[in-house]
């Protein structure tokens, strides 16, 4: 079966869509022309933000303001700081296993990478903790105990927590729904609409997600009130600007290519159809000098962070990698992906 490889000289590529917006004359007010505090844009300066992005300038000031907010954007289009400083802004302080705001995410990366962020804009009395499985439970519920204001969640372990008497939602007067089609796409759509449902009944709910269409609009239209709704799409330019190539190679060969493809063009994602898979192919890869390491639903939490930490610092040349575990994390100086078993449809592919 013929086998894609895609190439890009781009420095920075999001596993899961392409990059899409940068920063437009709407927005060159800055930060606190939005109606954002000055402490959280001069902690957003410190780190080298200070214009923000179309959809950040569309949304954050009816977020502000206590607007529910539906907004269509892409991995890539800056939508964490969207919720982000909304979420830190209004977020009350809360009783112990009682947060206030909450934001579901799909995966555990995400969920994990939503946090770190949220924790760089909050204030220091401000708790933000994430709540995801492939870990003990024991300390999420010592934060549950000493109080979240923020809480940061994948749906099946906040489902088990709450089940267990760890922690109740009537207090959480914002929600945030991050990548909701992929949230749909994975099977969390039954947590997706019990969860709100458990949440206070005057609360504001910000929902991001690529596409708006199906159950994301089911989600919508039970769970937004009046919304302000962006839409934002795919840039183009940006996806022309890679080089698509498709290679015919035989199964037995393609270990062979791929490891060609890693020292011809540097760091690499294999995306491979199964866990089992991915495995293997990184085993294949380091039996030819590739330094490779393989992500998946049956690794552990600390497996999957190891992994990514050594594709990032360069001890390792390729991440190997199922689509499930990929979505939702992005990893800077990526060159190269290759689809090492051909994908379902071309939305995958994407």
């Amino acid at each position: 079966m013929p086998t894609p490889l895609t190439t890009t000289p781009h420095g920075a590529v999001d596993l899961t869509t392409a990059d899409v917006t940068t920063a437009t004359p709407d927005a060159a007010g800055g930060f606190e022309s939005l109606g954002v505090p000055g402490e959280i844009a001069r902690r957003l300066t410190r780190r080298g933000i200070d214009a923000p992005f179309p959809i950040q300038a569309a949304t954050i000031p009816p977020a502000l303001a206590g607007r529910d907010v539906c907004g269509r954007a892409p991995t890539g289009s800056g939508k964490t700081l969207a919720f982000g400083i909304p979420l830190v802004q209004l977020a009350k302080r809360a009783r112990p296993g009682a947060p206030t705001a909450l934001v579901l995410a799909p995966t555990r990366e995400l969920a994990a990478q939503i946090c770190d962020e949220v924790r760089q804009l909050a204030d220091r009395d401000q708790s933000v903790a994430a709540f995801y499985g492939g870990v003990g439970f024991g300390k999420q519920l010592r934060a549950l105990a000493d109080g979240v204001d923020i809480a940061v969640a994948c749906p099946g372990r906040l489902a088990d927590l709450i089940s267990q008497g760890h922690v109740r939602l009537d207090d959480v007067e914002l929600v945030v729904l991050d990548e909701a089609d992929r949230m749909a796409d994975m099977g969390f759509l039954p947590e997706v609409r019990r969860l709100p449902d458990a949440c206070a009944e005057r609360r504001q709910t910000l929902l991001f997600s690529a596409t708006l269409d199906g159950d994301v609009d089911v989600i919508v239209r039970r769970y937004l009130h009046d919304p302000v709704r962006h839409e934002e799409f795919a840039d183009e330019s940006a996806a022309d600007a890679a080089e698509h190539l498709f290679w015919d190679v035989e199964r037995p060969d393609r270990v062979d290519v791929t490891a060609r493809a890693v020292a011809r063009t540097g760091p690499t994602v294999v995306f491979c159809r199964t866990k089992r898979g991915a495995d293997r192919v990184a085993k294949q890869l380091a039996s030819r000098g590739v330094a490779a390491v393989a992500i998946h639903g049956d690794r552990s939490q600390g497996q999957r962070e190891r992994a990514l930490e050594d594709f990032r610092s360069g001890r390792a040349r390729a991440i190997v990698a199922t689509d499930v575990a990929a979505r939702g994390i992005h990893v800077d100086g990526v060159t190269c992906v290759v689809h090492f078993d051909p994908t379902e449809d071309g939305k995958d592919y994407v």
